[in-house]
C-alpha cells in the first residue's frame, strides 16, 4: 500500500475540512478505496497509486475552489469531484459573473455603479489607470478588488499598496511606537479592503511573505516592480518629485492603479499636487487611461453625497 502526505498552506483547515471534517466524509464517500488520516494542516492517504494521483487532482480542485470562493459547500465538492475536471466548469459553477473576487464569509464584491464598471474595462486594456474622485466613491476599494483578483488568477505574484504619508493636519511624530505603528493606522482603509477579500490567515501569510506590501511611499524609491499589481492611493497628495518617482518604477508585466481626490489635497499652499500634473501630461499616452468618478458613484450613506455637493457649492464661490 502506498502512502502520501500532502500539506495545506495558507489555508485555514478548519474552514477547508469543514464542521466536523465534513469535507473528508465527503472525500471518503467518493474515494471507499483510499484511507485518509488527517492531521493539523496534513492529510496522509493510504492506497493504490492510481487512486490517490486521482485523490490529489480532486484535492487540487477543491483548494482551488477555496482559494477563488473562500467556501466549500457539500454541493460544490460534489460537482468537482464528479467533474471531468475541467478549471471551466469549476469556474462556471461559481456564478461568477460580473464578480471580481469572493470575499471573507461569502462576500460578492463586485462593480456597482457604471464608472467603477468602466475602471474594471479599462484596466482590462490598459497597464496604467489614474481613477479620480471624491470620498466614497469605491475608486480605492475598487482598485484593491482588482488587484486581488489578479493575484488569485496569478496575473502577478504581488500586490503593492501605497500612499504618501501626507500628515493631513496631524503630526505622526507624536503618535507612539515605532514607524511602522505610527504608519499602519493611515493605511489603515488598505488594510480594511483587504480584510474583506482575503481570509485573515491567508491575509497574514501574504503580508509576512511579501506577497502582499503595504507601505508609505517613500518606500518605493529605488525599487523596479515587476510582475505586480501597485495601488498608488491618495495620490492628490504627492509631490510633483514623488509621483515621477513612482511612474517611473513600473517594470515589466506590471499594472498601475493611481487613486486621488483633487478636491482633498492636504500639501502645503503653493505646493503643486503630482497628480493634477500627471493627469494633464500623461493624458494622450497610449497604454495609460483616465476615468472619473463623481458623486454619482457615492456607495457611502447617503448624506455623503449630499455632504459632497454641499461643498462643491462652497468651493465654486
Amino acid at each position: 500500500m502506498n502512502e502520501r502526505i500532502i500539506e495545506l498552506t495558507e489555508i485555514n483547515p478548519n474552514d477547508f475540512f469543514g464542521a466536523q471534517n465534513s469535507t473528508i466524509t465527503q472525500l471518503k464517500t467518493f474515494f471507499p478505496k483510499v484511507k485518509i488520516v488527517a492531521r493539523g494542516n496534513k492529510l496522509k492517504i493510504f492506497g493504490e497509486a492510481e487512486l490517490l494521483d486521482e485523490f490529489e487532482k480532486r484535492l487540487e480542485m477543491l483548494i482551488k475552489y477555496f482559494n477563488r470562493y473562500n467556501k466549500l459547500d457539500e454541493n460544490s465538492i460534489e460537482r468537482i469531484l464528479t467533474s471531468t475536471g475541467k478549471e471551466e466548469e469549476i469556474r462556471k459553477s461559481g456564478n461568477a459573473k460580473d464578480v471580481l473576487v469572493h470575499g471573507v464569509s461569502g462576500k460578492l464584491i463586485k462593480a456597482q455603479t457604471a464608472n467603477q464598471h468602466k475602471m474594471i474595462d479599462l484596466m482590462q486594456k490598459n497597464d496604467m489607470l489614474f481613477a479620480v474622485g471624491p470620498a466614497g466613491t469605491g475608486k480605492t476599494y475598487t482598485a484593491v478588488a482588482l488587484a486581488v483578483k489578479a493575484l488569485k488568477e496569478k496575473e502577478v505574484r504581488r500586490i503593492i499598496l501605497t500612499r504618501p504619508a501626507v500628515e493631513s493636519g496631524e503630526n505622526l511624530g507624536f503618535l507612539p511606537g515605532d514607524l511602522k505603528e505610527k504608519l499602519d493606522p493611515y493605511m489603515q482603509p488598505l488594510y480594511d479592503a483587504l480584510r474583506d477579500m482575503i481570509p485573515h490567515e491567508k491575509l497574514q501569510a501574504y503580508l509576512e511573505n511579501g506577497t502582499i506590501q503595504i507601505a508609505p511611499l517613500a518606500f518605493m524609491r529605488g525599487r523596479t516592480l515587476d510582475n505586480a499589481f501597485v495601488i498608488l492611493d491618495e495620490a492628490q497628495n504627492t509631490t510633483h518629485a514623488q509621483m515621477k518617482m513612482f511612474l517611473t518604477r513600473m517594470g515589466m508585466h506590471a499594472k498601475f492603479i493611481i487613486t486621488g481626490d483633487p478636491g482633498q489635497i492636504d500639501l502645503p499652499r503653493r505646493q503643486v499636487s503630482g497628480l493634477k500634473e500627471s493627469l494633464l501630461a500623461l493624458k494622450d499616452i497610449k497604454g495609460i487611461a483616465q476615468v472619473y468618478l463623481d458623486d454619482k458613484d457615492v456607495i457611502r450613506h447617503r448624506l455623503v453625497k449630499q455632504i459632497i455637493t454641499a461643498y462643491k457649492s462652497i468651493e465654486t464661490e
